[in-house]
């Protein structure tokens, strides 16, 4: 829903180069990239919420009580859902969700705000 919720989807393959080293013999999606799919996925929701913010860069501002349940892993995939909570003077909070075949994985806010790129 445009302005309001994004789903996004992200197939988790083993030829990844996180996984060389996150860990040796037991590869788990590092927590910092389940964060960046949550901020890019609020941020699509930031950015189609009105035409005028076209061309415009979405700040991350924080995050809330980010919780990471359950490990991700290759052959995974994972969907990634963030939802508008409110947008309050140009910042706005989402609740943000991933699952992975029905089961959370992991879960929490993110906090952004909508900005002119710096020239």
């Amino acid at each position: 829903i445009s302005g309001v919720r994004a789903v996004a989807v992200k197939c988790v393959t083993v030829n990844e180069p996180q996984f060389q080293g996150h860990f040796p013999g037991n590869p788990i999606m590092p927590g910092v990239l389940l964060t960046e799919a949550f901020a890019q996925a609020a941020g699509i929701v930031a950015l189609s919420a009105h035409e005028d913010l076209a061309g415009m860069a979405v700040y991350l501002l924080g995050l809330d009580k980010v919780r990471f349940r359950k490990p991700v892993r290759p052959g995974d995939q994972v969907l990634i859902t963030a939802v508008k909570a409110a947008e309050r003077r140009g910042i706005w909070n989402f609740d943000v969700v991933a699952t992975v075949d029905g089961v959370k994985v992991a879960d929490g806010g993110v906090m952004a705000t909508v900005a002119k790129h710096a020239d």
